[in-house]
């Protein structure tokens, strides 16, 4: 391989080279060529966490399975996921960081295609858990290279690429996938990995440095540590995604899985705090920033992949929205970021990183706060300037929250480091869905038992809504009466429970604001990061 393929030197797990470049603070057109590639993957594998969920019914219609089935269609995914970002750095100085990306790259695009050809619910679970498990590895391990080969002047820049993969795949997917299958067919959304992935594999294969593996390390290897995390975070994933369809601990299936969960995750960290070369160094959670940032990351994750979540899931039961529809709804909280986003690291250069990070997520909370008030008649319209403030306070928030929580963590830590606030952010991801799943749903109870006392025939507005509705039945084919009556008591009830529905999500918008402002505490109670320096953008 070519001096002028290959990477700088920094001190980089799997990818060094002996090629300096000519201004320290500036990084070779190498490294930009290896880090914008991994982007790709990271943006890739985060999008596919949320591509399927505006077309979710579609899927299932396809596949020959219900509603109550077809959300493990997305629960394998972040199950695969959520396992293999901790393993990730230990995995990669086994098989060196290039072999272990390229193959995880390449086993996510087949994976990919695999769920296309899917018939049945099971297959499409284990190819959604194979193509979660090889694309969780992209995350990470693109976090790691703007860490460790970019130099400090220009990681800014780094992480602004890496959070627009971030925060601006979630909030695409749902668009690409609505498009995608209104127009072409469910199946098409899995073929969208081929294409971006073969790109962002020739550019690795080009610029990252062989190295020779190391597979003595299997020896030492923390097996118990794997196993505990593995089983811990598998079962807490599944009571997340099935708790509240299940009714929580009503069902011996959530127990079981939760006292699962519950034991290995303890015997987990025991073990991790207790050996010489843990899987995952947690004990990097006691330096002040990256402990509080990782908190504030958690509640991030929380809130972005909540409200994306909830925003689909919205439109498509209170609206009848279709796929595409839901889609170019939220397309305004993505389409902004791509501008905005950019324009962080100059802010990074000017004001107090931590200052961004919390006006950024007062933004967000705002934009929340703004959807508590909906009625049923509040849909696309009314959802587009939340949208845009949105979208202004996400592009905000996970640059300069990432520099934060990465400002105290030394160059050999980076890929740990990375590990940990990847796994914690998509963590909170999962508590946030089945959080707010429930909240919707016991809220939705309590609000049309409220409503319920007030739709009485006793009271006089009853009465004249009901014979208003009866006399439409009757002029539009309904001529007995009685059954006129019937049908007028049934679309009373139907107002009642989408009311009550609406209502439900107003609350759920709520709880995500009042996460954000804890959020924006927890940054609050970290130290000042010192800007950085030097170089300019590349």
């Amino acid at each position: 391989m070519s001096n002028s393929l290959s990477l700088s030197t920094q001190a980089t797990p799997g990818a060094t080279s002996n090629h300096v470049a000519a201004d320290p603070n500036r990084a070779s057109a190498a490294v930009w060529v290896a880090v914008l590639a991994a982007m790709i993957g990271s943006f890739m594998a985060i999008l596919n966490i949320q591509i399927t969920n505006a077309s979710l019914a579609n899927i299932e219609g396809g596949i020959g399975t219900g509603a109550d089935n077809g959300s493990w269609i997305s629960t394998s995914y972040l199950i695969g996921e959520i396992i293999v970002i901790p393993l990730t750095d230990y995995l990669s100085r086994v098989f060196t960081f290039r072999r272990y990306m390229l193959a995880s790259a390449t086993l996510f695009a087949a994976f990919s295609v695999a769920c296309a050809f899917t018939h049945d619910l099971p297959s499409m679970i284990a190819m959604r858990g194979l193509q979660g498990f090889a694309g969780g590895v992209l995350i990470p391990m693109a976090f790691t290279l703007v860490l460790t080969k970019l130099p400090k002047p220009q990681q800014p820049v780094g992480l602004a690429i890496f959070a627009l993969s971030v925060t601006f795949a979630p909030a695409i997917g749902p668009t690409i996938g609505g498009y995608l299958t209104e127009t072409y067919g469910w199946r098409t959304i899995f073929f969208v990995n081929v294409v971006p992935t073969a790109v962002m594999v020739t550019a690795l294969y080009l610029t990252l440095e062989r190295q020779k593996m190391q597979l003595d390390l299997l020896k030492d290897g923390d097996w118990a540590g794997i196993l505990t995390m593995a089983i811990g975070l598998s079962a807490l994933q599944a009571v997340l995604e099935e708790g509240n369809k299940d009714d929580w601990f009503s069902s011996p299936f959530i127990v079981k899985l939760a006292v699962i969960a519950a034991v290995s995750l303890t015997l987990f960290v025991a073990i991790e705090l207790n050996i010489e070369k843990p899987l995952i160094r947690l004990r990097l959670l006691k330096q002040r920033n990256f402990g509080f940032g990782t908190i504030a990351m958690t509640m991030v994750g929380f809130a972005l992949f909540g409200s994306v979540y909830i925003l689909p899931a919205y439109l498509g039961q209170a609206q009848g929205y279709n796929a595409e529809q839901i889609g170019n709804v939220l397309a305004w909280t993505g389409l902004p970021q791509l501008v905005l986003i950019p324009l962080i690291p100059k802010l990074m250069q000017r004001f107090d990183t931590r200052y961004i990070a919390i006006t950024g997520l007062l933004i967000f909370a705002y934009s929340c706060f703004m959807n508590t008030a909906m009625s049923p008649d509040y849909a696309g319209d009314q959802l587009w300037i939340p949208n845009i403030v949105r979208a202004v306070g996400q592009a905000m928030v996970l640059t300069p929250l990432t520099s934060v929580l990465t400002g105290g963590i030394a160059p050999q830590d980076a890929a740990a480091a990375s590990g940990i606030s990847n796994m914690f952010r998509n963590l909170g991801g999962a508590i946030g869905t089945a959080t707010l799943a429930t909240i919707i749903t016991k809220r939705e109870q309590f609000h049309s038992n409220i409503i319920g006392q007030s739709v009485m025939l006793g009271r006089e507005e009853v009465r004249t809504r009901l014979a208003q509705m009866t006399d439409y039945f009757v002029a539009h084919g309904v001529p007995d009466p009685n059954a006129a009556r019937e049908q007028a008591i049934i679309a009373l009830g139907k107002t009642v429970k989408r009311q009550a529905l609406v209502m439900g999500y107003s609350d759920a918008f709520a709880v995500i604001g009042a996460v954000l402002v804890l959020a924006a505490i927890a940054v609050a109670l970290t130290r000042r990061v010192k800007a950085a320096t030097g170089g300019g953008t590349h």
